[in-house]
C-alpha cells in the first residue's frame, strides 16, 4: 500500500488464497511495527492462525479473533477498533487490520456487517488510523464484493498489489439501503409497556428466555439488554413500546418497537467518556448481544437482539 494521503485511511483488501491474504496482509503489520505504529489484527479463527504463524506472537502485534470480539457487528467499533485506537499516545497512527465478514457469516447477520463497515469511515473520520479490510473474494457472494466498493473509498488488489479508489464509495447510501424492515417476528405475545411497568416487562422477558433455555450468565445479559432498551424506548421513544421474545435457530431474540426514530448513526458505537452521564443504553445492548439489528424511520424504530443458547 501506497502512504497515506490523509489522516484516515480505510482500504478494503481483495484475496482469493492464503497467498494473496498473507501477501497483502503481513507487509501492512510489517510496514507498521517498522514505523513505530501500534499495530491491532482482529480476524478470523483460521486466518488469525496463519498470520501469528507468519508474523510470530512476540512482535508488538495485539491479536483479537473477530469470530469471538465481533460475533456481533455492532461492538467491533466501541469495543475492538476504538478500545485499541483510544488507547495510543496522542498524535500517533494506529493501524488495524480487522476482518468483520468471512465466507460463513448468515444473511441475517450480514446486513448489520455492512453497515458496521459503512460507520467506521464515520467513527474515524480526522483521525490518524489506518483499517485494512480484507474480502474473500473466492468465497464470498458476489454482493458482497460489490457491498466493500460502497464501503471502502480504496480497493486494494492483494494478488497485483494494485491499488486504486472505489468509484461507488458512498457509505452513508449503503448504511441507509441497508436500514431496512426487519423480517416479522413470529406470532408470540406482544407486552405493551410504560415507565410504571418497566420491571415486569424485564421479568416476562428473563422468564421467557429461561423458558427457552438461556441459562446464567447470558440470562443476565438478556435482562440487561431489556432493561436498556425499554428504558430507551421510554424516554427518547415516545414513553412506550412493545416487547416481544421468541426462540430462534438456537438463539432467543428479544425485539423491542417504540415510535422514536434513531437519528445518531453512531449510537450505541462509541466508548463513553469517563465523565459521561447516561447514554449508553444502546452501547451495553452491543456488548451483551450476538447480534442486533436495527429498523429505524419516521413511524418508529424496531431494534431486535440474539443470544446464542
Amino acid at each position: 500500500m501506497t502512504e497515506p494521503a490523509g489522516p484516515f485511511v480505510h482500504p478494503a483488501l481483495f484475496y482469493r488464497d492464503q497467498r494473496e491474504y498473507l501477501a497483502g496482509v503481513v507487509p501492512f503489520v510489517r510496514k507498521g511495527l517498522a514505523a513505530g505504529e501500534p499495530v491491532a489484527v482482529a480476524v478470523p479463527t483460521e486466518n488469525l492462525r496463519l498470520l501469528k504463524r507468519e508474523i510470530g506472537t512476540g512482535e508488538a502485534v495485539r491479536f483479537l479473533d473477530m469470530r469471538e470480539a465481533g460475533r456481533n457487528p455492532g461492538r467491533i467499533i466501541p469495543s475492538v477498533l476504538r478500545a485499541f485506537a483510544d488507547t495510543q499516545p496522542p498524535g500517533t497512527r494506529v493501524r488495524i487490520v480487522g476482518e468483520p465478514i468471512w465466507a460463513g457469516r448468515s444473511a441475517t447477520e450480514y446486513p448489520a456487517c455492512v453497515q458496521h463497515e459503512a460507520l467506521i469511515n464515520a467513527a474515524f473520520q480526522g483521525r490518524a488510523v489506518t483499517i485494512l479490510c480484507p474480502y474473500d473474494t473466492q468465497r464470498l457472494d458476489a454482493q458482497v464484493v460489490a457491498d466493500a466498493y460502497a464501503t471502502h473509498p480504496v480497493i486494494v488488489d492483494a494478488g497485483s498489489g494494485r491499488e486504486r479508489e472505489s468509484g461507488p464509495y458512498d457509505f452513508e447510501a449503503v448504511h441507509a439501503r441497508y436500514n431496512e424492515p426487519l423480517p416479522p417476528a413470529p406470532d408470540v405475545p406482544a407486552h405493551a409497556f410504560v415507565a410504571d411497568v418497566l420491571g415486569e416487562v424485564r421479568h416476562l422477558a428473563t422468564e421467557a428466555g429461561a423458558r427457552f433455555g438461556l441459562v446464567r450468565p447470558r440470562l443476565d445479559d438478556l435482562a440487561l439488554a431489556t432493561a436498556e432498551l425499554t428504558t430507551n424506548s421510554v424516554v427518547h421513544g415516545g414513553g412506550s413500546g412493545v416487547l416481544r421474545v421468541w426462540a430462534e435457530d438456537g438463539h432467543v431474540v428479544c425485539e423491542v418497537r417504540d415510535k422514536g426514530r434513531l437519528s445518531d448513526l453512531l449510537a450505541g458505537r462509541r466508548p463513553p467518556s469517563r465523565d459521561q452521564r447516561g447514554g449508553r443504553g444502546l452501547l451495553m445492548v452491543n456488548l451483551v448481544a450476538d447480534l442486533v439489528r436495527v429498523h429505524t424511520c419516521p413511524d418508529g424504530t424496531t431494534i431486535r437482539c440474539w443470544f446464542a443458547l
